[in-house]
């Protein structure tokens, strides 16, 4: 793995090109959306400098700490912007366009998105901060995601976490209440329903979840192709680490990726497992 952050962002976003590539399609149509689970402060503040600007988070609280933190950074960038940029982030900026941003150009805002597991009783907090709620899995929690859009007199826009691995322990909706569910979003009046969202089964081998990312994308398209959304129902988020490359290959438009970026850290024995 590259030594510095900005070698190692560099690196992912020519990953995600060249798999994008691949599949006849222009880098600039897939988001690469960082995961800050891990990531130090400065880290963040030097994914920012680099000029990107869609960051994810699993934990509602660790969500709005740092979408705190990164704003006020980007208030005294406002107040005193910076006259040029170190002489290593300038050579090492990623030169492929992704996120529809500018490669080295500070963002003037960022898109925070929730790609965790979401309880009813902290999704108002998601809400206030996010631009996409990657993991609504119920009828029950969109309804309450609903119930806060009213409140706020503004449309939250969500993705429906399908668990197609498969898997008895994973979070998701089954693979046959997808569309119901869909359906039913999009019936409410503040939420939009935007596409699907689905996590592959853990393995060192990335061809091993292909099968999975397969299984999301047709489930996509049958929705797709029966008008939910009126035309928005258009994001398909799959894809972490070790296999966002294959996400992308098989339909991804939006990848999470965090220890590609960031590098990996020491497990915090004191810090409660998610």
């Amino acid at each position: 793995m590259p030594d510095t952050l900005a070698e190692r962002y560099h690196r992912t976003c020519e990953r995600v090109a060249d798999a994008a590539r691949r599949t006849g399609r222009r880098p600039e149509d897939v988001i690469l959306v960082a995961v800050t689970k891990n990531a130090e402060p400065e880290d963040i503040r030097g994914l920012l400098e680099l000029g990107h600007r869609d960051f994810g988070e699993n934990r509602v609280q660790q969500l709005v700490q740092r979408a705190a933190m990164v704003e006020e950074f980007l208030q005294r960038l406002r107040v005193h912007p910076k006259g040029s940029q170190d002489r290593q982030t300038r050579e090492t900026a990623a030169t492929v366009v992704l996120n529809g941003q500018t490669p080295g150009a500070i963002p003037d805002a960022v898109r925070w998105h929730m790609i965790g597991h979401l309880q009813r009783n902290k999704a108002r907090k998601v809400a206030d901060y996010c631009r996409l709620i990657h993991s609504v899995d119920s009828l029950r929690l969109a309804e309450e995601v609903q119930q806060i859009a009213l409140r706020a007199d503004r449309p939250v826009e969500v993705l429906v976490q399908v668990n197609c691995s498969l898997e008895p322990q994973k979070f998701g909706c089954p693979i046959a209440a997808a569309r119901p569910l869909a359906e039913q979003i999009e019936t409410m009046i503040n939420v939009r329903v935007r596409g699907l969202m689905t996590i592959a089964a853990a393995s060192e081998n990335p061809e091993d979840a292909r099968q999975t990312f397969a299984r999301c994308r047709e489930l996509f398209e049958e929705i797709r192709t029966r008008g939910v959304g009126e035309g928005r129902f258009n994001i398909l988020s799959m894809g972490m680490t070790g296999d966002f490359e294959i996400a992308i290959e098989e339909g991804a438009n939006i990848v999470r990726v965090g220890t590609a970026i960031f590098g990996e850290r020491e497990p915090d024995p004191d810090e409660p497992v998610d």
